[in-house]
């Protein structure tokens, strides 16, 4: 990407990124660090609907229909993102069918995600939304630590992402815990 005119932007621990609403003017890729896209409520509430991890890209929905942000991003920790203006990422795109293949294949991943989401959403149990939840990270291997199986997730995140209340993603997990499904050591979740 830098080869086509990107560039690298260091993010201090909750620096926005971009918000909910605002045109889309480049492609953003985080590097290093950790970025959560969510959406803000009056109330200060959020509604995660991704956690970035290096590597991945985020935002780029509205690069190709020319509608707005759909969420706001905002760096977890510091991060560095690469950043490459909205046309030079399209030609690159058009360049390259096997870059553009690999993007669409994320594309996809990502609405399966919601997808998932969605139904789990509607599901009235919230064990059954947890383990749903961690078992499609433990799957993708996302936000989650692959040798040693821990949700990298605070129960805020997990709550904030299930739209459940962190009391009631506390005592799922314990009760998740009990039925053998899960493990709590030193305040930390394993699967």
């Amino acid at each position: 990407m830098l080869a086509w005119g990107g560039t690298y932007k260091k993010l201090a621990a909750d620096e926005i990124i971009f918000e909910e609403g605002c045109e889309a003017h480049y492609y953003h890729q985080l590097v290093s660090g950790s970025v959560r896209w969510v959406n803000l409520y009056e109330d200060d509430r959020e509604f995660i609907q991704t956690m970035v991890e290096a590597g991945e890209c985020f935002g780029e929905l509205a690069l190709f229909d020319d509608q707005e942000y759909v969420a706001t991003a905002i760096a977890n920790e510091p991060s560095l993102i690469i950043r490459l203006k909205k046309d030079s990422f399209l030609r690159l795109l058009k360049s390259d069918p096997e870059i553009h293949f690999d993007f669409t294949r994320q594309l996809v991943k990502e609405m399966r995600f919601k997808f998932l989401l969605v139904r789990e959403l509607a599901q009235p149990n919230p064990e059954h939304r947890l383990m749903t939840l961690i078992s499609y990270f433990k799957k993708t291997g996302r936000n989650i630590n692959p040798i040693r199986n821990k949700v990298q997730l605070t129960r805020q995140q997990i709550a904030d992402m299930t739209g459940l209340r962190v009391e009631t993603v506390i005592r799922a997990i314990k009760a998740l815990e009990r039925k053998g499904f899960l493990s709590v050591l030193h305040g930390k979740v394993y699967c």
